[in-house]
């Protein structure tokens, strides 16, 4: 089995082990070098006054972490900038929140030459190189004029725009074709993937074959859906844990027999919340008999919190569950519990266990593992509902959970209403669907499939 390289933005501790507040990359990835060795590389998150190249690294087992410091003006410019405030809005369909700045893109190009000139040197010759996200697209190119021979794969965790919004973006042919330096591209959905397609053959005169492989000029890549997954035995461990059950019977205790929703994002404008908290705020409103029977958790750790957008948004949400609490609440019961902080995943777990209803409804989303993490943690004999959204990628795999179109408050009122009363046969049915869909097309799954076709994939000619 040959060793990986996994290039990211950031890079996981090591020993933050795994009840840690990982995202969902972080924990693919860690899973996918404990099974084959390797470095994961990236930014380490802090700042120098200059740029120096030097790496620290750290140990565990098989796998390597090493990371670099970056400059305040590439954080501002290659993060905050070019990746958050250009790429992330456009990506997940707000061209009206994208920012196009010419020092954004500056700033993208440098952090990416910075990457490559760094990591080239750790790379053997056997390696496999797996490059991940939005941030580090034109790194395969950078990589190939450093004479790295290896097989490159590129996997975007986001969705990929229709064209007719990518082409709002000024540079968008030299984006794309900087994906043909890579051997294998992934996208979470078939949905994505058409996107992609799309956009070659309408921009680039680029042609598609069989077996995925994509054409421009003289390169052919091979482009692929590779729907991410979860440690789905690990996460239903977790669920288990004396910490889940902890977690849960605090939950069961504050509840006084109320029935729980619950909610857990990144405080992101691409998840919905304000349309979420709308919704639940339609049910209270349509369903006055259900008052004081029910309440909603939502959690929202905050992000990127330099960018103007991320600070609307925690603004509006605090002024939405304020006036949610302030119309319906009673001396005894308060409808919306909004809290601004993460939780270790073993607790997370014991969350999900205890809710009755899960809702996952973002405008817009590559993949979306709350969903399968909530699913994971179920009491199979007593097992929640699924409330997803249509327009998360993970729709596409999880056809037996209520799907929702997030922007109709009327829509997750009926769906929250449903949720609440479906028979307990009903619930079971839907949710060892759900589960077996998990358990298959886990992490390991996925790794497994993207990695195979780079292993089988032919090796691009250097730069």
């Amino acid at each position: 089995m040959k060793r990986l390289v996994v290039i990211s933005n950031r890079v996981q501790q090591l020993n933050q082990g795994p009840g840690g507040n990982q995202g969902g990359l972080a924990v693919a990835l860690l899973a996918a070098l404990k099974e084959r060795g390797g470095v994961w590389f990236g930014w380490s998150g802090s700042t120098v006054p200059e740029f120096t190249g030097e790496i620290a690294y750290e140990h565990e087992g098989p796998t390597t972490t090493a990371v670099i410091d970056l400059e305040p003006q590439d954080i501002d410019e290659y993060y905050n900038g070019f990746a958050n405030r250009t790429l992330w809005p456009l990506f997940h369909y707000r061209v009206d929140l994208t920012e196009f700045e010419r020092d954004f893109e500056g700033g993208y190009a440098r952090v990416n030459h910075r990457f490559a000139d760094t990591v080239a040197p750790l790379i053997e010759e056997e390696d496999l190189v797996w490059v991940h996200d939005y941030h580090l697209v034109p790194l395969g190119g950078e990589l190939r004029r450093r004479g790295v021979a290896n097989r490159l794969g590129f996997f975007l965790h986001i969705p990929w725009p229709p064209t007719d919004l990518l082409v709002s973006l000024p540079s968008h042919r030299r984006l794309v074709e900087a994906l043909f330096a890579y051997d294998v591209v992934g996208f979470q959905t078939a949905d994505w993937l058409e996107n992609f397609r799309h956009y070659v053959t309408t921009q680039l005169d680029g042609t598609v074959g069989e077996d995925g492989l994509v054409t421009v000029g003289d390169r052919t890549i091979r482009a692929i859906p590779a729907p991410i997954g979860i440690e789905t035995a690990e996460f239903e461990a977790a669920a288990q844990t004396q910490a889940a059950a902890f977690a849960r019977d605090r939950m069961y205790m504050s509840a006084t027999g109320r029935s729980l929703i619950v909610g857990v994002d990144r405080l992101d404008y691409s998840k919905g919340l304000p349309e979420r908290f709308a919704g639940y705020e339609r049910f209270l409103a349509q369903h006055p008999d259900r008052r004081g029977l029910v309440y909603m958790l939502q959690i929202a750790p905050p992000s990127r919190e330099k960018v103007d957008t991320y600070q609307e948004i925690r603004a509006a949400l605090d002024g939405l569950s304020g006036r949610i609490n302030g119309e319906y609440a009673d001396i005894d019961w308060t409808p919306l519990r909004y809290v601004n902080k993460g939780y270790p995943r073993p607790e997370l777990a014991g969350v999900y266990r205890a809710a009755r209803v899960g809702l996952v409804t973002p405008l817009r989303d590559g993949m979306n593992l709350v969903a399968k993490e909530f699913v994971a943690a179920q009491d199979p004999r007593d097992p929640g509902v699924l409330i997803l959204s249509r327009f998360a990628g993970a729709a596409a795999q999880m056809t037996d959970a209520v799907l929702v179109n997030p922007y109709s408050a009327d829509e997750m009122s009926e769906a929250i209403l449903r949720a609440l009363t479906m028979p307990r046969e009903e619930r079971i049915r839907r949710w060892e669907s759900l589960i077996d869909c998990v358990r298959r097309e886990d992490v390991h799954w996925w790794c497994d499939l993207f990695l195979d076709a780079l292993e089988d994939a032919d090796v691009a000619a250097v730069a």
